[in-house]
């Protein structure tokens, strides 16, 4: 189902431009748009600090709550979706919060807008699983996501990753090992074996009150 369009979308997004970097789309092919450099300067963001990033960020949820406890990390939040986003924004704003910067675009152009080697960890939560036969190379987890990855993170740079869809967990773990990513932690019922310091996202909130379970894992760059 097609989701109904906010009101005054175009106006919102202009008055949280301060926090938000919009992408320019214009390229349609997302691997020569990827090729092409608008970097962003994380000093001139945010000060010094850590940077971490957030792969779909959805309605901001997660990065909302894990930059009000960590104020002393920064932190970049991608969602493609200009109808999200705004939400995540305006929340952020709404906090007075100081170390999130949001960029409104798909992951596979992040290298146009995050310097190599500048983030330290990146979190996926709860990414689309894409179950469909033939949609393998849309997951996020994918390899060629995971080279993206490797490219923007540090050296020791980790992925944590949520989700509640087993199979797509286990086709990460696959992609990881292929990959050559070390996988440090593995969880298969999050409510049963938590963590201190979990901040959950709208996702996990709704599942878990279901009663479903949420699978866990950190890998750290190769």
């Amino acid at each position: 189902m097609r989701m109904h369009r906010k009101d005054n979308l175009e106006a919102r997004l202009a008055a949280c431009a301060d926090i938000m970097t919009g992408a320019d789309l214009t390229e349609k092919n997302m691997k020569l748009a990827a090729e092409k450099r608008d970097l962003l300067d994380f000093k001139r963001l945010f000060g010094q600090g850590p940077v971490h990033l957030e792969a779909g960020c959805g309605k901001g949820g997660f990065v909302c709550g894990m930059a009000s406890l960590h104020p002393d990390i920064n932190f970049v939040a991608v969602e493609r979706v200009s109808n999200v986003i705004i939400t995540a924004c305006e929340s952020a704003k709404a906090a007075g919060l100081k170390n999130v910067h949001f960029i409104n675009c798909p992951a596979e152009v992040l290298p146009r807008y995050i310097p190599s080697g500048s983030i330290e960890r990146i979190y996926l939560n709860f990414s689309d699983p894409l179950p469909k036969l033939g949609y393998s190379a849309q997951r996020l987890t994918n390899p060629r996501f995971l080279e993206i990855y490797a490219g923007l993170l540090s050296e020791g740079g980790e992925i944590w990753q949520k989700t509640d869809n087993e199979p797509f967990f286990d086709y990460s773990l696959q992609c990881y090992k292929e990959c050559g990513w070390k996988v440090t932690e593995v969880c298969r019922d999050l409510a049963a074996h938590p963590f201190e310091g979990n901040v959950l996202t709208e996702h996990e909130r709704k599942f878990m009150s279901e009663g479903r379970k949420i699978f866990r894992a950190v890998a750290v760059r190769p």
